[in-house]
């Protein structure tokens, strides 16, 4: 899963100060431990912690709800059973002489008159570990890696009411290896698009069409809900439903999650589907005039219409609309811009 050559490598070469540090360790972690006379670090190698690592886990907005339980396969590097991470058959292994046991080269090279760049890289040798092994002393089951790859499975336990981006972790279940403390492994949920409810918080939002019969004289109907309930939702006697209205459900929301008990609200979004223009004969639209409550008193004299222009309505869509005016107006914006720079700068003239 992981790489253990490289940036952590590069960390235990540098290694770090502390009570009772010795202050050549940094002169040995550059110029290899015989800078000053010494070999390399007599103290024992400091644990750094290992990299965490991150995995994405989809869950639907009914996992949310419900809570639920997903097995997931994974593959981690362990120590060797077998030398117990020390990678060799004695348990013992040698100094790289190539960078004295440090992990770490030392490089130079001329970049001009008097001048040298010394750069610091991982020991090729050694991969950055400061020791070797010899091939006939190498563990046969890790081959002196010091560590094998271990299958696992891990339950992860989603609880009601997580949020989207919430993270799950098993502490120390990363990667192995000698000297490093274990990583974690870290699952973010990612909540997948549901095709009927939306969650904000603990609140549930779903729209409902009706029809203009249905918003004028009452209406029911049931609601799945995401535990597989059905909800019986119907109008109170004599209400009328407007075009863009709300209603709430108390305690239909989604599960509190430290208190999965407590639940938060149901919105439902009323939307009214009007009939299309001719469906309605001139007998029907009569009969609607007398039940409806009537037009407007005030009406247009003949004199006051003679006055006025007559105008054409048109269908539109106002989204479409909105997005060629927009269009327009940058290209007209282009346009200006260019047209600025075509044009002659006018000089001041010389007396």
């Amino acid at each position: 899963m992981y790489d253990q050559y490289g940036e952590d490598a590069l960390k235990e070469g540098m290694g770090g100060g502390g009570p009772g540090h010795n202050p050549f360790d940094i002169f040995e972690s550059f110029f290899g431990g015989g800078a000053f006379g010494g070999g390399g670090s007599s103290r024992g190698r400091r644990q750094k912690h290992g990299e965490d690592v991150v995995h994405t886990l989809k869950v639907s907005l009914e996992d949310l709800y419900n809570g639920t339980t997903k097995k997931l396969s994974l593959s981690r590097n362990i120590l060797c059973q077998k030398c117990k991470g020390k990678g060799s058959k004695s348990g013992v292994s040698g100094r790289c002489y190539g960078c004295q046991g440090t992990g770490m080269k030392i490089t130079t090279r001329q970049i001009g008159l008097g001048m040298i760049q010394q750069m610091q890289h991982v020991c090729p040798e050694c991969r950055g570990s400061g020791e070797v092994i010899s091939e006939r002393d190498k563990c046969p089951p890790c081959k002196g890696s010091k560590v094998t790859q271990e299958k696992k499975v891990l339950e992860v336990h989603v609880e009601k009411g997580m949020q989207h981006g919430e993270k799950i972790v098993f502490e120390g279940q990363a990667d192995q290896a000698p000297d490093t403390i274990a990583g974690d492994i870290v699952f973010i949920l990612q909540l997948k698009e549901h095709p009927k409810f939306k969650r904000k918080y603990d609140d549930l939002y779903v729209e409902h069409s009706l029809n203009l019969t249905e918003a004028l004289c009452g209406f029911q109907f049931a609601l799945t809900h995401l535990d597989g309930r059905q909800l019986l939702i119907k109008s109170n006697p004599g209400e009328i439903i407007k075009p863009g209205q709300s209603k709430a459900i108390n305690d239909e929301g989604m599960p509190d999650h430290q208190r999965p008990f407590i639940k938060g609200r149901l919105y439902i979004h009323f939307n009214v589907d009007f009939p299309d223009s001719g469906v309605l004969s001139h007998e029907q639209c009569r009969t609607l005039e007398k039940i409806l409550p009537p037009r407007p008193s005030k009406h247009l004299a003949d004199m006051e219409l003679d006055d006025c222009e007559e105008t054409t309505l048109h269908d539109v869509n106002m989204e479409d609309e909105m997005r060629r005016k927009q269009q327009q107006h940058q290209y007209q914006e282009a346009y200006d811009e260019d047209d600025e720079q075509s044009m002659p700068r006018v000089q001041c003239a010389q007396q």
